[in-house]
């Protein structure tokens, strides 16, 4: 059981982190080196001294191939991570009679992605350089409860059986949001908001492609290494 949850989990980790790295590479990164133009005084945009604007498609920073490297191997590392987390879960709601194949694996990673990026988004939205934020370790507290509170409340809505759990599910997704987020005192910085806009919306698409393909590959790899230790068992 164990094997099969690592060796299914780091496929379809290291996968999902490779092509999501590329994504981020490709649309993510150049808004943040955008951003970081502005933050640093190279461009700005109040009043007379606004300077014109960088496309998002155009080279702004270069290739850096330490940092890109780097880059892809930390998320890879990450969704590596993420796939423990997922294919244990699985598992566990295999025992509870669920069918786990690449089909409703997309299924799963929806509910990841609902869980990781889009619940704490709601209220905490990806930031980009040089814009205005609470102290990073309220924020971290916060971040962490709601994704906690997330996944418990997604899984109470899949698995549980009665008004109450879901209940429940619902007060836990809604909590987080009504005690809020920590913001800052002043919303104040150099980055035009349309540039902190176009961040976030393709951090949450980079972010649902991302979980889609864990949860397809996960679902897809768990079901070939059960398939393929039923083999190797004597009848």
């Amino acid at each position: 059981m164990y094997t099969r949850i690592v060796t299914s989990a780091l496929f379809a980790g290291a996968a999902t982190g490779l092509i999501a790295s590329l994504l981020q590479l490709s649309f993510v990164q150049p808004v943040l080196l955008h951003a970081e133009l502005y933050e640093s005084g190279e461009l700005v945009h109040f009043g007379a001294q606004a300077s014109g604007a960088v496309s998002a498609h155009q080279d702004v920073g270069g290739i850096d191939p330490l940092r890109d490297g780097l880059s892809i191997v930390f998320t890879m590392l990450i969704y590596a991570g993420y796939g423990l987390i997922m294919v244990a879960a699985m598992a566990l709601a295999e025992q509870r009679g669920a069918r786990i194949n690449a089909r409703n694996g997309m299924i799963w990673g929806i509910c990841g992605f609902v869980v990781a990026h889009l619940a704490p988004g709601f209220t905490l939205a990806p930031e980009v350089p040089g814009v205005a934020a609470a102290d990073v370790h309220a924020r971290q507290a916060w971040w962490f409860a709601t994704v906690a509170a997330a996944a418990v409340g997604v899984w109470l809505i899949a698995f549980g059986r009665s008004w109450l759990a879901w209940g429940i599910a619902a007060l836990l997704l809604v909590a987080p949001h009504v005690v809020g987020a920590p913001q800052p005192d002043a919303f104040t910085g150099p980055v035009p908001t349309e540039i902190g806009a176009l961040f976030a919306a393709r951090a949450f698409g980079v972010g649902l492609v991302a979980w889609l393909l864990l949860g397809l590959m996960a679902g897809h790899f768990w079901q070939r290494e059960g398939q393929a230790q039923g083999a190797t068992q004597p009848a």
